[in-house]
């Protein structure tokens, strides 16, 4: 099957590309921008608590997003409890955003790792309300299947804790979460170079969402085209179905039929 009909399907909505970026971190405008196009991203994540939505005769990150080519997917950064990021998702649709967010209910500000009791019920009233809620959670497979029995439209286990660069941690955790639930498995933080993004895909995941792995590297324009081509070449290496591992050697040409 062409690449360009292999589309990552979300809620009825169709992307052709499986890499999700965010905007934050960057040295400037421009970088970030530059760095956008270089990952061939389609959908971006932003902040709302980082947006200025309130006065729009000021600078906003938004001055600097063509909302005709990307699609925003508002995030509940820095969000604590379930009231908290239903508060922050409300705001962001009446501001004009999107319905169509990112759901984070952190547990503490050290690790940074979801609290999955918040997180249900966040994710409860938010779909009841309407949005399509794409839910950060730990990579537990009974969570993500109660965020999907709830009516979440993908489930986002993390791969390590965000901004850490440590790859998949767990990847037994996220092939269980793969069998376990039928929407989309989006691997969202701790992915800190191209080989992580690679991984994550070729485990079966839908797709990757990251931002530090990117805005953090020296180069992030280098880095943003690194991980747009490692999502690609794992997706294509997971369809494509590996050879099985195997303890002893296997000849490459066969050694039956030679001349003797």
């Amino acid at each position: 099957m062409p690449e360009t009909t292999d589309k990552l399907v979300i809620a009825g909505r169709e992307f052709n590309s499986r890499l999700m970026v965010g905007t934050g971190k960057y040295a400037d405008y421009p970088q970030m921008v530059a760095a956008l196009e270089a990952s061939g991203a389609e959908i971006i994540t932003v902040a709302v608590r980082r947006v200025n939505i309130s006065d729009r005769n000021k600078e906003s990150l938004l001055d600097h997003i063509d909302l005709k080519k990307y699609t925003l997917l508002p995030n509940t950064a820095g969000c604590y409890t379930a009231d908290d990021a239903i508060r922050t998702c409300r705001l962001a649709r009446e501001a004009g955003l999107s319905d169509f967010v990112k759901l984070e209910v952190l547990g503490d500000e050290q690790t940074l790792f979801p609290d999955n009791q918040e997180l249900l019920k966040a994710a409860e009233v938010l779909v009841k309300d309407g949005f399509t809620v794409l839910p950060y959670t730990s990579d537990d497979p009974i969570i993500c299947k109660r965020l999907e029995d709830l009516g979440c439209a993908a489930v986002m286990p993390l791969g390590a804790p965000i901004g850490s660069g440590l790859g998949i941690r767990n990847p037994y955790n996220i092939r269980i979460i793969l069998d376990t639930v039928k929407v989309p498995v989006i691997v969202d933080a701790g992915v800190g170079t191209a080989s992580d993004a690679a991984i994550a895909m070729e485990l079966g995941c839908h797709g990757v969402l990251m931002n530090t792995g990117i805005a953090g590297a020296q180069d992030p324009i280098a880095m943003a085209e690194a991980m747009n081509l490692a999502v690609r070449a794992g997706r294509l290496a997971y369809r494509a179905g590996r050879i099985p591992m195997k303890l002893h050697a296997s000849a490459s040409s066969p050694i039956t039929g030679l001349i003797k």
